[in-house]
């Protein structure tokens, strides 16, 4: 055999096969769409946090030259949501307003200028109500009530336990309890919300771009608002810049750009400006966790209890998943025989929260990193030596029925702290200068998708043609994350071919295959399994054919490197393009399927909301952070961070690599400075001026170690890497501030003058007790 070298398409760092078109400025987002022949759809939001609308009158505004069509929340009588029993939001607001900044109308006209001036011509008439804008004011007694059907404004609650937490107390030699504050926080993503809705009159029918992660939650969203038979619908998913979860959940101007395209018969263009998007929100929630710790003098945790408090919004969306998984994920890192959790998802008159990367568990996961630290301190012990003491041993499933199937803590510690000079230079530093650490784990998609048809979790469709290309078509949403491009790599290196003959066709439902979506770090997971299992069968059909040629049995033959050969032969060798054109005449165009489906094992516990945390397979994550802290001012700055990740198998280590300096980032951002606040329910910070993201000033050195412990069910081994390292910054930062100047601090973001403040706090008590001695 002279087959050419080695043509393997994974396993080695791949560019992202959309790069180009990114970098160029060739990529069209939603925005850069073809409006010509557009209306420009605007927004009429309410001016209050919370309140009785008692009419509208849009009649001037529908007499302004220009103006095409007028809405108001009169026009849609269906409420939405991402979870089937949990929709109680409409489009627009139609007896009741809830947060400041609600939709309550919208307009159609020629140009943007029209429609602003149409929409200071709609007159409202509001009887303003009570407003609760903080969990504690939401579950006062004598609080209004947002929702008449949920008492005490709480959107859920949730209690579990399993083991004895009073045993696993009685059992430990210390046990330690603290309370933790985390700030509400946004996506921010670099593009702005967008949707271009066009409704053929003649034909009954809807085309829509939108900026969307999960096409199908539109699909099904647009169907039920607008009346409409789903077949009737079609969503494209251009280029998207930047998700995050933002996008996971319909959006409402997503449905109103579709109303006021069928209204106006026509085509409609929806752009939000900036700080539209951050009124739109789904971010994270505000997050109180209270936290209680039993550990022997081993390091050895015996017991957990936590209470989380979420702020969640006006609305439902996502509330009921984010506050199981804040409970559900205090497993499946560390072996822990007793938890209790307590979890209260309350309303607020603010735009609703929901999923972000990390969905559920980075405020939670913060609390306890910080809380063992100092546990760990208390006992004289090293940091390390305590993860290390409460590892797991895979194969398991934990007390909550989550599965766990492979799992590279062990070595993440170890690369980590070999790294970063742990043993060498903690306790050795500059006055204001500290080392931190903490690990953290994610989810490899979710096991069971809140819209349960049956159907698998994921389907990629596989076409050969008579050029010789191979053309894979996903419903996966390509988000930034690479996923496009692991389609790719999974195809050619099952069919042994050069990554170039490769195309990828995603996010036309009339053309591809319907996919549950991007979110929970899926799609290299499920969508990577199912293209597999595509590859496979389109290479049994060239396999089949090149026998044919070759005149011997199929299981003699081999494909390496695009050459279709007898093994142990030197001789007959076949070129792919041949055994193609041969297989094509058997057939005309081949076409084959793969699926992915979850087991039924890894589909969670028995229990109520057993299924939030159930997956496949978990990444996890250590990292160390050094820091530097000016006392004078509060000023923290990240000198450097060291993260390790297992995330199974590194299908593209470029793109794994760029994906954990992102969490880690996220996580920077989260930690020092990022925070959405209201005044009276106005958004403060919705502009990215006032709304403070780290930027290239701001960002360390990451030192990235990739971990490998291949997962029996992953494709290639492979697990999720883009969001398992996002949760154990913010507490190896707190820890490494607790390091450089010997305070903890129990909120985020650590903002120079919440640091300032709690220093002198904490220096005030410190000369009490010196005086008291």
């Amino acid at each position: 055999m002279s087959v050419k070298a080695d043509m393997s398409a994974i396993g080695r760092p791949v560019p992202l096969i959309d790069g180009i078109e990114k970098v160029t400025g060739k990529a069209l987002y939603t925005g850069d769409l073809d409006t010509r022949d557009a209306l420009t759809g605007r927004i009429l939001r309410a001016p209050v946090s919370h309140g009785r609308i008692l009419s509208i009158d849009t009649s001037r505004a529908q007499a302004l030259d220009g103006v095409r069509v007028v809405i108001t929340g009169q026009d849609c009588d269906k409420t939405y949501g991402v979870i089937p029993i949990a929709m109680n939001e409409y489009p627009m607001a139609r007896d009741r307003i809830r947060y400041r900044g609600e939709p309550i109308a919208a307009i159609a006209a020629d140009d943007a200028e029209t429609a602003a001036r149409a929409l200071e011509l709609i007159e409202v008439e509001i009887e303003e109500l009570p407003a609760c804008y903080t969990p504690a004011e939401s579950r006062k007694p004598d609080a209004p009530l947002l929702h008449d059907d949920k008492a005490g404004n709480l959107e859920r609650e949730v209690h579990h336990t399993f083991g004895s937490v009073s045993d696993g107390f009685d059992e430990a030699d210390i046990v330690r309890e603290e309370s933790f504050d985390c700030a509400e926080i946004n996506h921010a993503q670099m593009e702005p919300h967008a949707a271009l809705a066009d409704y053929d009159p003649v034909r009954n029918r809807l085309t829509f771009h939108s900026v969307t992660q999960v096409p199908f939650y539109v699909h099904l969203m647009l169907a039920r608002c607008l009346d409409m038979d789903s077949s009737r619908v079609r969503v494209i998913k251009p280029f998207v810049g930047g998700g995050f979860g933002a996008r996971t959940e319909t959006l409402n101007f997503e449905i109103i750009a579709a109303l006021l395209a069928r209204a106006a018969g026509g085509k409609v263009m929806m752009q939000l400006s900036r700080e539209e998007s951050f009124i739109t929100h789904r971010g994270r929630p505000n997050t109180q966790v209270k936290l209680k710790v039993g550990m022997t003098k081993t390091g050895r945790i015996t017991a957990v209890e936590c209470e989380t408090v979420m702020s969640g919004g006006a609305y439902a969306g996502y509330g009921l998943v984010t506050i199981l998984y804040a409970g559900a994920l205090l497993h499946g890192l560390y072996d822990i025989p007793n938890i209790k959790y307590d979890g209260y998802r309350v309303y607020t008159n603010h735009p609703p929260c929901g999923a972000m990367r990390g969905h559920g568990t980075v405020d939670v996961r913060h609390s306890f990193e910080a809380l063992i630290d100092r546990m760990a301190r208390d006992l004289g012990l090293d940091p390390f030596a305590v993860r290390r003491a409460n590892l797991l041993k895979a194969p398991l499933f934990t007390a909550n029925g989550l599965m766990v199937n492979s799992y590279g803590l062990d070595e993440c510690l170890d690369k980590v702290e070999k790294a970063s000079g742990w043993v060498e230079r903690r306790g050795n530093m500059p006055k204001g200068r500290g080392l931190g650490m903490a690990c953290s784990h994610y989810v490899s998609g979710a096991a069971k998708p809140v819209h349960w048809t049956g159907e698998p979790h994921a389907v990629v469709s596989m076409k050969l043609d008579f050029d010789g290309s191979v053309t894979v078509l996903t419903g996966a949403s390509d988000i930034g994350q690479g996923s496009t491009t692991i389609v790719a790599q999974a195809a050619a290196e099952i069919l042994r071919i050069d990554l170039g003959r490769v195309r990828v066709v995603t996010n036309d439902s009339v053309i591809t295959p319907k996919d549950n979506g991007s979110y929970s770090s899926r799609v290299t997971f499920m969508v990577g399994n199912a293209a597999i299992e595509a590859a496979k069968a389109m290479r049994a059909k060239l396999i089949d054919a090149a026998a044919g040629l070759l005149d011997v049995d199929p299981s003699e033959v081999e494909c390496e490197a695009e050459t279709f050969f007898v093994k142990g032969s030197s001789q007959s060798e076949l070129p792919f393009h041949d055994v193609a054109i041969a297989a094509l005449a058997k057939e005309g165009t081949i076409t084959v399927k793969g699926t992915f489906s979850t087991p039924v094992e890894a589909q969670g516990g028995k229990h109520r909301g057993g299924a939030v945390g159930s997956t496949m397979g978990f990444s996890y994550a250590t990292q160390v952070v050094e820091v530097s802290i000016e006392e004078t001012t509060g000023q923290i700055d990240v000198e450097k961070v060291w993260v390790a990740l297992d995330c199974g198998y590194a299908i593209n280590p470029l793109a794994v690599e760029g994906q954990i300096e992102g969490s880690v980032w996220m996580g920077m951002g989260q930690g020092l400075c990022e925070e959405t606040s209201y005044l009276e329910g106005l958004p403060a910070h919705a502009n990215l001026i006032d709304y403070r993201v780290p930027t290239m000033a701001e960002s360390p050195p990451i030192d990235v170690q990739i971990v490998e412990s291949i997962d029996p069910l992953g494709p290639f081994g492979a697990k999720e890497a883009g969001e398992g390292a996002l949760s154990g910054f913010p507490p190896a930062l707190v820890n490494a501030v607790a390091d450089a100047i010997g305070m903890d601090v129990n909120f985020l973001p650590v903002t120079p003058d919440r640091v300032l403040e709690a220093l002198t706090k904490y220096r005030r008590n410190l000369r009490r007790k010196e005086a008291a001695t």
